[in-house]
């Protein structure tokens, strides 16, 4: 019985890995967009006052965050990492988007949002937005594992609450809240590591699997030259 159901199971993953490059292919799309114009910004690209060579190399201001040690990241040589860092993000991000070197591209791509993760978000914790309510928090879990860093943020959650209610007040009685709240409720930014973390995360995750079955050039690519091989995925 107990053998039966198992290569029932079997037969099904093998069916179902037809279409394993569906995987891939979600976290590429979601990652593309925001390594493409995360470079673009980087960039002096959309400057055209600039000489076209010019618009190639990194924005100054850029270039001065990657190099002040008081209000930026301190780094050495920054003309040279900024504009490392924004092409291989615009670059990679339209290399992911097809699925073109899909592993190659998610090295550097992966390093940069390591970098981001723990030299700029790091001091802020997890949450990119903070949350407002501790019975939803994420924390919550690791609370219930002990945490005394997770309880924590479940006060801090309680804190949220209180300062956008009051922000909600102020607006309520001064300003135009259906115009301000068209597009969403006011949230808190924490601009912590989670973002970073999870796009880290993806990265390594395509590092191993590639771009995928069918839908990336990889896979049609060692398809043509490498014919009598299997994906490797």
């Amino acid at each position: 019985m107990l053998k039966s159901f198992y290569l029932l199971y079997r037969s099904l993953l093998d069916k179902a890995s037809l279409l394993d490059g569906l995987a891939p292919l979600m976290l590429r799309l979601i990652l593309a967009p925001v390594m493409i114009i995360a470079g673009f910004n980087k960039l002096n690209l959309a400057n055209a006052d600039l000489a076209w060579w010019q618009r190639l190399l990194a924005d100054e201001n850029v270039v001065a965050w990657f190099g002040n040690a008081q209000w930026g990241l301190g780094l050495p040589a920054p003309d040279l990492l900024a504009f490392l860092a924004g092409w291989s993000e615009f670059l990679g991000g339209w290399l992911l988007l097809i699925g073109l070197a899909t592993r190659l591209v998610s090295v550097p791509l992966a390093v940069t949002m390591f970098v981001a993760a723990t030299q700029v978000h790091w001091h802020n914790g997890w949450f990119s937005v903070a949350p407002s309510n501790p019975d939803t928090s994420a924390a919550q879990v690791f609370a219930w594992l002990g945490s005394d860093v997770a309880k924590q943020s479940l006060e801090a959650s309680n804190e949220v609450a209180e300062r956008l209610s009051r922000i909600k007040e102020i607006v309520d009685a001064n300003g135009l809240p259906e115009y301000l709240y068209e597009y969403g409720n006011p949230v808190i930014l924490n601009n912590g590591i989670e973002f970073a973390a999870i796009y880290f995360a993806m990265l390594v995750s395509l590092i191993f699997t590639g771009g995928g079955r069918y839908f990336s050039l990889d896979y049609w690519l060692r398809k043509y030259l490498e014919p009598t091989k299997d994906y490797l995925p």
